[in-house]
């Protein structure tokens, strides 16, 4: 038998199962499992009947089989536990506030109920009831079901309640972790997530404002993926529009023969540069781009084909900061949804949404001062009309129950117009589906303005990560790790994870609502919450079984044997701490902030330092440095950490090395 908190979950397939095994029964006493022609439509039934109970008990058993082997998140187990004391507590009380959080210091227990507190105001308030507290706190602690995981509580103050958690019931939740690696808490039913993330225009390099919405993007996107949820992640590329005009237009002048011949683009940020000046500058090449966007626009195979070469070449750029950067996309940009844009106009038409204002057909969002405009007077479309069309697909064609925009914070104003457009004219229910902007600062430089070159251009990406490379070489040379320690394959692996492990950390360890100041200096030093200091700790983990002569098998075959002793106060602090990895994630699902999981990944290997130091793992002669006594179940503790460490680094992208 489970816990209290975990077998709620399973009560209504348990009870659906117990109706349809009666409804069976029902039929069969009623002679129609297949006996006579006659009774054809009630053998249909109960062949309906029994495919769902043979469904259901198939579900149920994954599910109890899932259930089994997810990491426990305690936070909500004792959430479930005070809130069924609260309601037995007080029937009559509608939507108590239940605060259950970790304790800051020992002294307070290991989590802490702050429930009481808020019950009293309620009290007073709705009843005129003045109740203390913690008389409350006592009424609440009286109602505690039985449960696995507490082993005591007291109530502390005006009404505190702290909580000390049962020692076995750590000790058992780290062997599960052991034995069946990290894996993801239930959070219930499987949902479709679609994250729009990385966006860069085509003909365009990619510069530093797009590294945010690259690694944050692709963090989430990992974070719903091991969740179990379906993701798709698309890159909505700056792909169709009045620029491929001029483009195509230059294109044909400098490289008349593209169509038989591939034309040799190196630079297309100075392609593009010098098209825009003759845009500018020259009436006649002006024209021609406008003609040659109609004809582009009207699908001429001459113009589609030039418009493909453009995209390839700047596909082919893209790439290499994918490939670099560890990152997967599915490429859906303006230019996928350009048939739809007339099916939006008119549907907002056809709804009475649309006003004409100077020529132009725009929409008004109760509540946003500034109206969608989904037709130009010339009868163009805008970057509104396509974002309501790629709003449109992915809510009803893709069937997302969880849409995610990762897009700096200067759009915020016209996502949210966009959103409140699609849920007006009745696309989604904000109470069914999730629609969000995951906004994010900019990238400073640090003289805390806006990050740029010595010349005031913006900083190409491919360069910073380039630059990343030479410095995380540069700092493994002043360690010396290319003498002795590494070999020239193990140094390569080395500088590759530590230049874009520390770059990446660097973005997700700052709150992504803030600005944050780009200093190689600080994201390359070892101490500190940094990469570096993270992937220098992990690595020192992992060799203390290697040192100690102990393989995979062998820590394996202890997790199955060995119970996991938690007597040290820091074996107690640091089997703790593994165990917050659940609520960490729960947390970043519910508010999308990547910070709090690489604050929760330094707190876990500062920890670890703390009991490393305090608990001997591995027993040695003082004279002759033979190993005398291998502590296993701390060697296994050293194993829970390193686990965890990995999954959070494959979170946020980041790739250890064992050795560095």
């Amino acid at each position: 038998s489970r816990n209290y908190c975990v077998t709620a979950q399973f009560s209504f397939q348990e009870n659906e199962i117990k109706l349809l095994t009666a409804e069976i029964e029902r039929l069969k006493n009623f002679g129609c499992l297949g006996v006579s022609p006659s009774l054809e439509g009630l053998r249909d039934e109960n062949a309906k009947l029994k495919y769902r109970l043979n469904f259901l008990k198939k579900s149920l058993q994954e599910e109890r089989s899932k259930s089994t082997k997810s990491m426990i998140n305690i936070n909500s187990c004792l959430q479930e536990i005070f809130g069924a004391a609260i309601q037995a507590a007080y029937p009559d009380l509608e939507n108590p506030p239940l605060v259950v959080t970790p304790s800051q210091q020992p002294k307070f227990g290991d989590y802490q109920c702050n429930s009481a507190m808020g019950i009293s105001q309620i009290l007073l308030k709705t009843r005129e009831q003045k109740v203390s507290p913690r008389e409350i706190a006592e009424k609440i602690v009286k109602n505690i079901p039985a449960n696995e995981c507490i082993e005591k509580v007291e109530i502390a103050g005006p009404g505190f309640i702290n909580v000390h958690l049962r020692k076995d019931f750590v000790s058992k939740r780290l062997s599960s972790l052991l034995i069946n690696g990290v894996q993801p808490p239930a959070i219930g039913k499987r949902k479709k997530v679609v994250v729009d993330f990385s966006s860069p225009n085509i003909a365009k390099e990619m510069h530093v404002g797009h590294l945010r919405s690259t690694i944050i993007g692709e963090s989430m996107c990992r974070l719903f993926e091991f969740v179990g949820y379906d993701v798709l992640r698309l890159n909505h590329l700056g792909d169709w529009g009045t620029q491929f005009g001029m483009l195509i237009a230059h294109l044909q002048d400098k490289f008349p023969d593209y169509l038989s011949v591939s034309p040799p683009i190196g630079d297309l940020q100075a392609f593009y540069k010098e098209s825009k000046q003759r845009f500018d500058t020259e009436e006649e090449f002006k024209k021609r781009a406008y003609q040659c966007v109609v004809l582009l626009q009207s699908k001429n195979p001459d113009f589609i084909k030039a418009w493909n070469l453009i995209c390839d070449v700047s596909r082919r750029e893209f790439q290499k900061i994918y490939n670099c950067l560890d990152i997967t996309l599915i490429e859906r940009g303006e230019s996928f949804y350009h048939e739809m844009m007339k099916d939006i106009v008119k549907e907002f038409e056809d709804k009475g949404f649309v006003q004409v204002d100077d020529g132009r057909k725009v929409v008004f969002v109760p509540g946003f001062p500034v109206p969608l405009t989904i037709m130009k007077s010339d009868g163009g479309y805008t970057y509104d009309t396509s974002d309501l069309a790629a709003l449109k697909h992915r809510l009803c064609e893709e069937k997302g129950d969880i849409l995610i925009y990762v897009v700096d914070s200067g759009q915020s104003v016209h996502l949210q117009t966009v959103f409140a457009a699609g849920q007006m004219i009745g696309w989604y229910d904000p109470k069914v589906t999730r629609v969000a902007h995951a906004a994010f600062g900019v990238v400073l430089g640090e003289d805390k303005k806006k990050f740029k070159t010595r010349s005031g251009d913006t900083v190409r990406l491919i360069d910073l990560l380039e630059e990343g490379l030479k410095r995380a070489m540069d700092k493994l040379k002043d360690k010396e790790r290319d003498k002795v320690v590494l070999t020239p394959e193990e140094l390569k692996a080395a500088q590759t994870s530590v230049a874009f492990g520390c770059i990446k950390y660097a973005d997700l360890s700052h709150n992504r609502l803030n600005d944050y100041v780009f200093s190689f200096d600080k994201m390359l030093d070892d101490r500190g919450n940094t990469a570096a200091y993270l992937l220098y700790a992990f690595t020192r983990i992992r060799a203390i079984a290697r040192l100690a002569n102990i393989d995979e098998q062998m820590l394996q075959k202890a997790a199955r044997e060995e119970v996991l002793v938690l007597d040290h106060e820091k074996e107690w602090k640091l089997g703790k701490c593994i165990l917050r990895f659940p609520e960490i994630l729960q947390k970043i699902l519910e508010d999308l902030l990547l910070h709090t999981l690489c604050d929760y990944l330094y707190e876990l290997a500062t920890t670890f330092t703390e009991f490393y130091d305090s608990c001997y793992c591995v027993e040695k002669d003082r004279q002759t440095g033979q190993i005398v006594k291998v502590n296993m179940w701390r060697l296994l503790l050293c194993e829970a950490t390193a686990t965890v460490m990995a999954k959070g680094f494959d979170i946020l992208g980041i790739k250890p090395v064992q050795r560095m």
